[in-house]
């Protein structure tokens, strides 16, 4: 196995990996917000409800709704040592309650897309986010962020985080949609 080094862009230890001949296989980023805009959130949830979606939080009943989803979308995950995403089984999608909250769009009875986020330290902490292809571009994935950002402020919680690959600018802009603001960027490095 090569021996990566993941390593922030604005880190000195960048040029002397380049220097010993190392390369950047992979970027990713970082966001955070604090004391979002409940109107810009609201907004983000209207404009996909008047398209006939249905937004709303999903128990452990939902699991298997949920594992169908990512199952769809498992190999359009950016796969990076920095950012790799597996879906694995049922039981570890079950698993994510009751310490996750999940957020899901839904056409009629088939669930479009969803975000799994966490109250981490006192931070709204998004784990990941998911929409399927054919619902991609709609606006569909920040609808389900804004309604858990929506669903934690309601808790008193003002600061989140998020993150990704560099390769799904998609995921970055919808990201800054909602208000998030890019904090790092890291680069993955592996030997020649």
């Amino acid at each position: 196995m090569p021996d990566y080094q993941i390593v922030r862009d604005d880190d000195p230890r960048c040029a002397e990996l380049e220097a010993a001949g190392y390369r950047v296989i992979a970027e990713s980023w970082a966001v955070r917000l604090s004391d979002p805009d409940r109107e810009l959130l609201e907004s983000a949830v209207r404009r996909v409800t008047a398209a006939g979606l249905v937004i709303r939080e999903l128990g452990r009943e939902s699991a298997a709704l949920l594992h169908a989803l990512e199952t769809a979308n498992e190999a359009d995950y950016p796969d990076t040592p920095a950012t790799h995403r597996a879906v694995g089984s049922l039981e570890k999608t079950q698993a994510l309650w009751p310490e996750h909250r999940v957020f899901g769009a839904f056409d009629g009875s088939r669930l479009v897309g969803a975000t799994v986020i966490r109250n981490h330290e006192g931070m709204g902490d998004t784990r990941f986010t998911s929409v399927l292809a054919t619902y991609r571009r709609r606006g569909v994935g920040q609808a389900v962020k804004a309604a858990s950002i929506l669903a934690f402020l309601d808790l008193g919680i003002t600061k989140y985080a998020s993150g990704g690959a560099a390769t799904n600018e998609a995921s970055l802009q919808a990201n800054r949609s909602l208000g998030y603001e890019l904090t790092e960027r890291w680069r993955t490095y592996s030997p020649e």
